[in-house]
């Protein structure tokens, strides 16, 4: 094997052969060959209808790379499906029935070949799996349970030969299931707005979509999971390339073993998205966009097309007790070049420098110029206490779900973690975070939760000012508690100057300059957010329809509050925006429909409240809107 030409790189493995083979040859060698030639022709078709890229055949054996995890399942349970009718014609002591294994790791490439444990543990997989069988890892499990409505079997934990761990397997159940291409289910998106909100009080909120700006605070730390991967739009295909380098950080594979650590895992990937997203001489594509492709063995001239970016940075995470191992590789996604990859076995403590070694590598290969403050923000430490750490990601863990049970779980590990680093910004930024949360979504009365968000969000930027998110949230607090239009404004560029590819800034930045009265501005920026985050812009929409309501250019309007109701049918501020832009257009049946949605939604609704707690500027342009919804039957 030469070692100048192996990479390594994260796939979805499927292994297949048949049942008692020596037997069969045994006793009719010529009538064998030619059914297990027949049925490997079937297979072989079934691969290439889902993309797969057969590895090698030999005998009754067939090795697979699918593109994803749910793609190598589909498949196997179409082709199992196809071959147990072929079979039924047969004798049943004469039946040619394949097991199929199929797992998610790490393999080591070289030429047209792949090796190593990704492919030994899926071979040992199908060695346990029932005759005519599928037999599935976990992390194959964790993708495909709520995506494919089969019925699973929990093995528990499997020793298997020659595999170092043990592994959690699961049966795929085909008796159980019936046709999987009418059963493929998508998971059902996430109502991410108002329908959470538990009071009519939130009519506050005017014109804006609470869960937008809840989702969007922290680039970071977005609601998207896993299960939300669905919900992401295909961007248009061949975006154009920027005109610097650009670069999405898939999400690093979690090989631990454990699917509890897979916050620690998802940490790495959104603290290297983070350092990167830093130099103003890359673009990086947010954290939101990256993460859509979490757990799926995708191609990367595919992600390359879908990103409009030329660089693709993937790798895996392996954390025991103390250490950790973590694998690296940057890839050149139009040339189908492979930059650079690295293999990192280190102790827990160095996870900084390990993120820091990884960031220097990026930067060289590309031959990014860094300027000296952007550097010294790169290589900040954020607290030197592991544990800390620890609990800040376990936190943010739970407060990505945007529930009032999760935030009461994610709120004592950040106070946690601060009461073991008093020091620790990012932690005092995320707590006051979810204050800010608290209040946008009125889980608790009066003004408490508003005021321990901004001093905390206050305490977090004494400790660190180049917080750009801290910036940013500060700036809402200023616009929506003060009305300081001016301060708002400037902390929401500050945000900018400290992460000029923060597409969650942009975006925001943008909503406070159309409050301020300055919405033309705000269209350009929100934007720029949008190319920079692709797979989120139905979040985006409703701030570009705020901006656009403002400017008074209702049927952009009416096209930026639908797009924006694909990811929140319950958006309260989209309906309202909808019902005033009818209004106005003088279509007055579709005016009514939207205010009967908006009443829908909170039977409460009151204009006057509206126009108290609204802070938009032109206090004129807000007594058209609210004149226009009036005339849609709002009182």
């Amino acid at each position: 094997m030469d070692p100048q030409r192996v990479t390594r790189k994260l796939a979805a493995i499927f292994h297949a052969d048949v049942q008692g083979y020596s037997r069969l040859i045994g006793e009719d060698e010529v009538t064998t060959l030619r059914t297990v030639a027949s049925h490997l022709e079937v297979m072989r078709t079934l691969v290439g209808q889902h993309d797969g890229r057969a590895i090698g055949s030999r005998g009754d054996s067939l090795l697979v790379e699918f593109p994803s995890v749910v793609e190598a399942v589909q498949c196997s349970v179409e082709m199992q499906q196809e071959l147990k009718v072929r079979d039924a014609a047969l004798p049943v002591d004469r039946r040619v029935e394949f097991r199929i294994g199929i797992n998610l790791g790490e393999v080591v490439v070289e030429g047209d070949e792949i090796y190593g444990d990704g492919v030994n543990v899926t071979v040992r997989l199908e060695s346990i799996a029932e005759a005519g069988g599928i037999c599935i890892s976990e992390m194959v499990y964790d993708q495909v349970r709520n995506r494919l409505a089969l019925h699973y079997e929990d093995l528990g934990e499997q020793t298997l030969k020659n595999i170092e761990r043990p592994i959690r397997a699961w049966w795929v159940r085909l008796e159980e299931s019936t046709s999987l291409k009418s059963k493929v289910q998508s998971p059902k998106p996430r109502r991410v707005g108002t329908a959470h909100l538990s009071r009519p009080a939130l009519v506050i909120t005017g014109l804006l979509i609470v869960g937008g700006i809840a989702t969007l605070l922290y680039p970071s730390l977005s609601p998207l999971s896993p299960q939300d991967s669905a919900l992401r739009t295909q961007a248009p295909p061949a975006l154009p390339l920027p005109d610097k380098p650009s670069i999405v950080v898939l999400p690093f594979t979690n090989m631990s073993g454990d699917p509890e650590q897979e916050y620690f895992s998802d940490g790495m990937t959104e603290d290297l998205i983070t350092k990167l997203s830093k130099l103003s001489r890359l673009f990086v594509i947010a954290r939101n966009s990256s993460f859509t492709y979490k757990g799926k063995a995708v191609k990367v001239q595919e992600v390359s097309r879908e990103m409009g970016v030329r660089y693709v940075l993937e790798g895996s995470v392996r954390k025991a007790e103390n250490q950790v191992r973590i694998t690296a590789q940057l890839v050149d996604a139009l040339r189908d070049a492979h930059l650079w990859a690295e293999s990192y076995d280190r102790e827990l403590q160095d996870i900084f420098a390990v993120q820091d070694e990884i960031t220097q590598q990026v930067v060289t290969a590309l031959e990014v110029e860094v300027m000296e403050a952007e550097l010294a923000r790169v290589r900040r430490t954020p607290t030197h206490n592991l544990t800390a750490y620890d609990y800040f990601l376990r936190g943010g863990k739970y407060y990505v779900l945007l529930t009032k049970e999760a935030h009461e779980q994610a709120r004592p590990m950040f106070e946690q973690a601060v009461a073991l680093d008093p020091q620790y910004a990012e932690a005092y930024m995320m707590l006051g975070g979810s204050y800010w949360v608290e209040w946008l979504y009125q889980w608790s009365e009066g003004p408490q939760a508003m005021e321990r968000a901004f001093a905390l969000t206050q305490k977090a930027l004494s400790l660190n000012d180049s917080l750009a998110q801290a910036h940013t949230q500060l700036g809402f607090i200023y616009l929506w508690r003060d009305r300081q239009y001016e301060r708002a404004i400037a902390e929401g560029e500050q945000g900018l100057v400290l992460d000029p590819n923060c597409g969650t800034c942009y975006a925001m930045l943008g909503h406070i300059l159309t409050y301020a009265g300055r919405p033309q501005e705000a269209v350009s920026l929100i934007e720029k957010g949008m190319r920079l985050d692709p797979c989120c812009t139905e979040f985006n929409a409703v701030f570009l329809a705020e901006a656009y309501l403002c400017l008074e250019r209702y049927a952009e309007v009416i096209a930026a509050a639908k797009r924006s109701l694909i990811i929140s049918p319950d958006g309260l501020g989209a309906h309202l925006m909808l019902a005033a832009s009818y209004s106005a257009l003088g279509q007055e049946e579709q005016a009514r429909a939207e205010a009967a949605e908006v009443l829908r939604i909170n039977p409460k609704f009151s204009l006057e409240l509206f126009r108290q707690t609204n802070p938009l500027k032109d206090r004129t342009l807000l007594e058209r809107i609210i004149a226009a919804t009036r005339k849609a039957g709002l009182r």
